[in-house]
């Protein structure tokens, strides 16, 4: 069974991106790929995790982990209404993993996470600008390269 993570830009407002990615996720899945990695920062990341936990509804045997760095990320995304009930829990359905990260400097545990998911994955699917100075995704995206990975990036897919 092969395995799927997921590297993007924090900021990615385009539909056009969601509707590429949920057919390139379904086009692997039908491809054999069951298992996929997602990271839990940022819009690509909760755009990743909203196509996956969609086509989950359709492929049940999918397995989706969420990588989180900090025990506060949990907290942070989950939505109460005014009486203290959840009302949105965005890891509902899906399992959380966190990796040994706890003795690297805070600015850097996405950075050594995003490396850790790659190490795991026959495919990378991310939505990086290759030509930015410097980003972690891109950092993530030039690692996967070196590791000679395969890569499907949706910032170059019209």
């Amino acid at each position: 069974m092969s395995k799927c993570c997921f590297i993007g830009h924090r900021n990615v407002y385009k539909d056009i991106v969601r509707d590429n990615l949920k057919i390139v996720i379904e086009d692997e899945i039908k491809n054999g790929c069951m298992h996929f990695i997602v990271g839990s920062h940022g819009n690509f990341d909760r755009m990743v995790l909203s196509v996956c936990k969609e086509l989950k509804k359709i492929y049940q045997n999918i397995i989706i982990e969420v990588v989180i760095t900090s025990l506060n990320s949990i907290k942070k995304h989950i939505e109460y209404d005014m009486f203290g009930k959840i009302v949105y829990e965005p890891y509902e359905n899906v399992n959380t993993i966190m990796y040994e990260i706890e003795l690297e400097h805070f600015k850097n545990k996405i950075i050594v996470s995003n490396k850790k998911m790659i190490e795991e994955c026959d495919l990378l699917i991310c939505y990086v600008d290759t030509s930015r100075v410097r980003s972690g995704a891109k950092i993530a995206y030039n690692y996967a390269k070196k590791l000679g990975k395969r890569i499907i990036n949706l910032y170059t897919t019209k």
